[in-house]
């Protein structure tokens, strides 16, 4: 009898995980893709894509953007002062690298045309979220949106 009993709960039980296994899977691929991970995103093109990350403090707002068009990349950064309004920035262009594993590097060796001797280095995880493509700077976290997600808005 208590090898019928045991039998029958084994069943019942692998049952129950079964159903259960269904959704704890959905919630594991919502965090991965939270996170950045295991996403396949080689057959995304990135060529011709600007991205943007806008910074606000209380005595200036700084606005940045990596323009990718190929191999070749163009990082701007721009600052407004809030007290007296005016605008200045700094343009650098350089390359970029794409590798398989979503990852992004850029490098901007020259500041207006003019080579400078310590480039500009920025290291990105590239993820996808709710069909909004991001680039997650690996050193600092902060999530570069991609500008044609914003003009949907």
């Amino acid at each position: 009898m208590t090898k019928i009993f045991s039998f029958v709960l084994l069943v019942v039980g692998s049952m129950v995980m079964k159903a259960q296994y269904g959704s704890l899977n959905a919630i594991l691929e919502r965090l991965e893709e939270k996170r950045g991970i295991n996403q396949n995103l080689k057959d995304v093109n990135i060529d011709d894509t600007k991205f943007v990350l806008i910074k606000d403090f209380d005595d200036h707002t700084e606005r940045s953007f990596i323009i990718i068009k190929g191999k070749l990349a163009t990082y701007v950064e721009m600052f407004d002062d809030k007290k007296n309004g005016e605008t200045s920035s700094n343009v650098f262009s350089g390359d970029v690298v794409r590798t398989n594993h979503n990852v992004v590097s850029v490098r901007a060796d020259k500041l207006e045309g003019t080579k400078i001797a310590i480039p500009v280095a920025k290291t990105f995880l590239m993820t996808k979220q709710k069909n909004i493509l991001y680039l997650v700077d690996i050193n600092t976290r902060e999530r570069w949106i991609e500008e044609g997600a914003i003009n949907k808005k």
